[in-house]
C-alpha cells in the first residue's frame, strides 16, 4: 500500500480486517516496525478519535508522531497553481508538502469540505495537493468526500459483532442541527459494497448521496421498512448532495428510538461519534447494550495501525 486516501485503496478487505484483528490481539507485537520513522499528522479541522487513535497506532508501531494544527499553528496555505499570493496565504502547498516530506516518513491530513463548492470539494484539493507534491505516502484522516480510516474500523466492528454469515446492515440518515459532510457515509457505503453483507440505505427524499457511490445499493425512504430484521443500524446525518450542503429537513421522526430498534433483529447500534443525543439517537438506545459505539471507536486504533503497517511494509 503506497497511500490510503480512499476505500478504493483497499485491495483485499478480508485480508485487511484479518490484519487489524491480529493487531488488536497483540498491538505491541510489531513495536520495532516503525522504529526511527516519523508520522506527521496535519489537521486543518478539529478531531478527537482520529487524532488520538492514529497517534496511538503510530506509537504502538514504535513510530514518532508529530501533530500540527495548520489553521492555528501554521502559515495559511495557498493551493491554487499560478496564484498571485498578495492575500492572506503566506506559503504555497508546493513548498509546504515538500518540506513536511523531509521531516516525516508518512504524512496524514484531515481537511473538511466547504459544503458550498461541490466541484472543489470533490476534487479533494487539499489532500490531492499533498499527494501531488509530497514525496512520502499520504493518509487521509478525513477529506471532503471520504473518511476511509473510519470505514475500516466500521468493517472491523461489524466483523466482530455479527452473528450471521451475511448480516443485514442499514445506514440510516438522522436529523442534525448543522449541515454535515458526506465523507463518513460515502466511505461506509464503499466499504459495505466490498463486504459480504445485505446492505440498505434509508433517508428522506432529497438526501441522496453521490450516485457514483451508491450505484447498485438498495435505497428506501421508508425507515421502518429498512429497519425490519436488520442486524446493524448505522446512524449518520449528512447534508443534501443535490442541493449541495443544504439542510432540507430536521424531521425528528428519523431519530433512532427504542421503538425503531424493536423492528430489527436485535440489531447493534453504530455511530462514528461525536453524536447528538436525542437528535440522532435517543439516550435509551445509546446507553443500552445494543450500542457498540464505544468498541467501534476503540477499533479506530487498530484500523489505523493496520494501514500504517501496510504502508511501512511497502516502504521496505
Amino acid at each position: 500500500m503506497k497511500k490510503f486516501t480512499s476505500v478504493d485503496d483497499i485491495q483485499d478487505l478480508d485480508e485487511l480486517i484479518s490484519l487489524a484483528k491480529k493487531i488488536k490481539a497483540a498491538p505491541f507485537s510489531d513495536s520495532e516496525k516503525g522504529k526511527n520513522k516519523t508520522l506527521g499528522l496535519l489537521f486543518f479541522n478539529p478531531s478527537l478519535r482520529t487524532r488520538l487513535s492514529t497517534q496511538k497506532a503510530a506509537l504502538n508501531l514504535g513510530m514518532n508522531a508529530i501533530v500540527m494544527n495548520l489553521n492555528t499553528e501554521g502559515w495559511s496555505l495557498e493551493f491554487e497553481d499560478g496564484a498571485i499570493m498578495d492575500g492572506n496565504s503566506a506559503e504555497h502547498v508546493k513548498e509546504a508538502a515538500q518540506v513536511v516530506s523531509q521531516y516525516c516518513d508518512i504524512v496524514a491530513i484531515r481537511s473538511f469540505p466547504t459544503l458550498t463548492d461541490k466541484k472543489k470539494d470533490e476534487e479533494e484539493y487539499v489532500i490531492n495537493a499533498f499527494l501531488k507534491y509530497a514525496s512520502v505516502p499520504v493518509i487521509s484522516l478525513e477529506g471532503s468526500t471520504e473518511h476511509p480510516l473510519q470505514a475500516v474500523a466500521d468493517a472491523l466492528t461489524i466483523q466482530e459483532y455479527k452473528t450471521t454469515a451475511r448480516p443485514k446492515v442499514v445506514l440510516t440518515w438522522a436529523p442534525h442541527p448543522k449541515a454535515l459532510p458526506h465523507a463518513v457515509p460515502n466511505s461506509f457505503v464503499k466499504v459495505m459494497k466490498k463486504a459480504d453483507v445485505d446492505f440498505v440505505i434509508t433517508h428522506p427524499e432529497g438526501y441522496n448521496l453521490n450516485p457514483e457511490f451508491t450505484q447498485g445499493v438498495t435505497i428506501t425512504h421508508n425507515q421502518d421498512e429498512a429497519f425490519a430484521n436488520a442486524d446493524f443500524i448505522y446512524a449518520k446525518n449528512w447534508s443534501s448532495y443535490d442541493n449541495y450542503g443544504q439542510i432540507l429537513s430536521k424531521d425528528p421522526s428519523w431519530t433512532v428510538t427504542p421503538e425503531k430498534m424493536a423492528l430489527t433483529n436485535n440489531a447493534k447500534f453504530m455511530h462514528c461519534l461525536p453524536v447528538r443525543r436525542n437528535m440522532i439517537v435517543n439516550d435509551a438506545v445509546l446507553d443500552s447494550d445494543a450500542s457498540i459505539v464505544i468498541p467501534q471507536a476503540n477499533n479506530r486504533t487498530y484500523a489505523a495501525q493496520a494501514i500504517l503497517t501496510k504502508i511501512l511494509e511497502n516502504e521496505k
